[in-house]
């Protein structure tokens, strides 16, 4: 087993973990919004700090890999890639809605889907469709909502909604089979079986190639009433 530290800022929620043996030893997190850039430095200088006091040493570093805030996710990868470089320790990425599913595990039934749902702006989420066993039963996409969003699905399944896209769904996915749950957001503390079967299987990243699962294109807007001289 090992120590693992944590990192989980795909959203407008901060959080930093660490784990030993596959329990939590240390664990921050921030719900007021994004100040992932203030945050997450002050939350890694304690965990680091917390291991060093405990003589813990820190064998692996977990980061939430997207989709998600393109600015979150930037954040929080840099400071991992950085920490793993430093440390000369392994990196590993655990896609955000498996880690959003795996909160989610014991509320559903084995007969029910998950489906995490991350906010894309609009009428748009980043979707993935799990079974109970968190195997994967439609990719991670970007959708555009529609009442027949999931129509499929729907008519032989039961499917829980959560994360902070699902919200605006609830008035355009209506089947009876759709079920909703509220103020679901990934955490890093939720990460921890996760990463640890990734540790144990040794499947980590590169550091120095390795780069966030964005699935769009960040795409820099200009308020109406901004001129931009040329």
């Amino acid at each position: 087993m090992s120590v693992i530290l944590h990192i989980e800022t795909a959203t407008s929620v901060c959080s930093c973990a660490l784990s030993e043996n596959g329990q939590i030893i240390f664990n921050r997190q921030n719900r007021e919004g994004l100040s992932h850039a203030v945050l997450l430095g002050v939350f890694v200088d304690e965990a680091v700090t917390f291991a060093r006091t405990q003589q813990k040493k820190i064998e692996a570093i977990a980061v939430s890999s997207g989709p998600g805030s393109y600015t979150g996710l930037r954040i929080g990868v840099s400071e991992a890639k950085g920490l793993s470089y430093g440390f000369g320790i392994p990196l590993i990425a655990i896609p955000t809605p498996l880690i959003m599913a795996q909160m989610m595990v014991d509320t559903a039934d084995d007969q029910m889907l998950l489906c995490p749902m991350i906010d894309a702006r609009r009428m748009e989420v980043f979707a993935t469709v799990y079974d109970h066993s968190l195997e994967t039963i439609r990719a991670t996409t970007a959708e555009i909502i529609t009442p027949d969003s999931f129509s499929d699905l729907l008519a032989e399944h039961r499917i829980l909604f959560f994360g902070n896209g699902s919200d605006k769904c609830k008035n355009t996915i209506t089947h009876a089979n759709a079920l909703f749950a509220d103020n679901i957001y990934p955490l890093a503390i939720a990460m921890i079986p996760l990463a640890e079967k990734a540790f144990d299987a040794n499947d980590f990243v590169d550091v120095a190639y390795f780069e966030p699962h964005y699935l769009k294109e960040f795409v820099a807007t200009v308020p109406k009433n901004k001129v931009i001289e040329v």
